[in-house]
């Protein structure tokens, strides 16, 4: 029989015309005195000045491959798609201390003395705002540069008039919201959370389910700042939020930065579970020492954390499509609060797993990562990338942005995607689909043949 071949469909089109990154970008950060924010802010800063590199950016490191593998065209993903410049971010906050951010940086504990003692001017310039806080939702701190207001709506217009003031006396062009406070005690979505007016009728009468992060997510919101959640707080994630987010037309992402132990957990599972091994069972420590292991050393605190880790393996197994392989494992997290470590967190892993004929097998892992080292560009990035979405008309849940975070926010009837290598196919799709070039299969095939 003659073979015929048909050539592939590849044409496209830009859907979304993307409006040019002109002037500054503001970063503002609730938890601006924090480990990660000040790791975060002394980085830029220290690139800017050529004193380090953007390790672990994306954003100013990663490239991107269009069209054929044998085209040869990977540029560097910066140069693909026009994103804000590190030279145009301008940073501002909230934090519950009052230490600008040489000083928060400091005592922090990650870099060291004598690079922030080489961006000191620099650091010295960028002070806290007072907070929105309250110790019902975080029990183990207890700061004092805090806002006053008799009800949340209060709060939430003074958080909103802050973000105002600060637009129009730094001049910047656009901002981006990124949470990198504390994780708040765990609240579940109920009545309060449904509907928008139900939502701001809670302000008004200081609902007890809706946390500080929600106050501010909803003064970005309301602002059309983009926003993204770095805890595990539902903040953002309720109904109430995304039906604004989308009325308003604002980007949203989150929860819960993916860094340490859950990093490991997105990359070696999928493995395991792309070649049909076995998961008798996972047990996860830790021990931390930075202000996050304080907060984390209060219970309530740690079942918003644990919930966030533990969703990771069942989505990533999917037990029920796998009975066989993975529908009795036993997941167990534990997160212990060491002062001595600081922000040197170690973590540990022990995977017991069956093979073929069901023979066991086991695998350890000892992780001593740097927790704030590995936050910070994800925070980067996520300033980068959410400005990108709020300049190409992009609204809603981002669920392109899912590589970041432990508990990706998701559309309505869908289930969040963990798999690190998945995430970042759909991220990098995302931005081929934006700039309107072919998105990547990864069939490798330019005719398809039928005998």
């Amino acid at each position: 029989m003659a073979k015929t071949t048909k050539k592939k469909n590849t044409s496209t089109k830009k859907i979304n015309k993307i409006a040019p990154p002109k002037g500054k970008l503001g970063v503002l950060l609730p938890g601006m005195s924090g480990a990660v924010s000040t790791t975060f802010i002394a980085g830029v800063e220290a690139i800017k000045a050529g004193l380090g590199k953007p390790i672990g950016s994306l954003t100013q490191m990663g490239t991107i491959r269009i069209g054929k593998r044998t085209d040869k065209n990977s540029p560097l993903i910066k140069d693909f798609i026009p994103l804000c410049d590190l030279n145009d971010l301008v940073f501002a906050g909230w934090d519950i201390f009052a230490d600008d951010c040489y000083e928060a940086s400091l005592k922090s504990g990650v870099l060291e003395k004598e690079l922030l003692n080489d961006l000191k001017d620099t650091l010295k310039e960028t002070s806290p705002m007072p907070a929105v806080f309250s110790r019902k939702y975080v029990k183990n701190l207890n700061g004092k540069h805090l806002k006053r207001g008799k009800t949340k709506m209060d709060l939430a217009e003074q958080l909103i008039e802050d973000i105002k003031r600060f637009k129009k006396e730094s001049g910047v062009d656009r901002l981006v919201m990124v949470w990198c406070g504390s994780t708040e005690v765990f609240i579940q979505a109920s009545a309060v959370h449904s509907t928008i007016k139900s939502f701001e009728e809670g302000l008004k009468k200081n609902h007890p389910g809706i946390p500080p992060s929600m106050i501010y997510a909803y003064a970005a919101i309301k602002c059309g700042v983009p926003y993204a959640n770095g805890a595990p707080n539902l903040s953002a994630d309720v109904p109430a939020l995304n039906k604004l987010a989308k009325l308003k037309k604002v980007p949203i992402s989150g929860k819960d930065f993916k860094t340490g132990q859950t990093l490991m957990k997105t990359i070696l599972a999928p493995g395991l579970k792309s070649r049909m091994i076995g998961l008798n069972g996972w047990f996860s420590t830790n021990i931390l020492g930075n202000r996050d292991g304080e907060v984390l050393d209060d219970p309530y605190s740690f079942k918003t954390k644990e919930q966030s880790k533990l969703s990771v393996l069942e989505h990533i197994f999917q037990p029920d499509l796998y009975p066989d392989l993975y529908s009795d494992y036993y997941h167990k997290v534990r997160i212990n609060y060491y002062p001595p470590r600081g922000d040197e967190k170690e973590a540990w892993d022990n995977i017991d797993i069956f093979g073929w004929l069901n023979y066991p097998m086991q695998i350890k892992v000892n992780f001593l990562c740097r927790d704030s080292i590995l936050a910070a560009p994800i925070v980067l990035d996520l300033v980068i990338f959410l400005d990108l979405a709020g300049r190409a008309g992009l609204h809603g849940i981002q669920e392109w942005l899912s590589f970041y975070f432990k508990s990706p926010m998701h559309g309505e009837n869908l289930y969040p995607e963990h798999d690190v290598f998945i995430q970042l196919m759909k991220l990098k799709n995302t931005l081929r689909y934006i700039q309107g070039e072919e998105l990547i299969t990864h069939l490798g095939l330019d005719y398809y043949d039928f005998a």
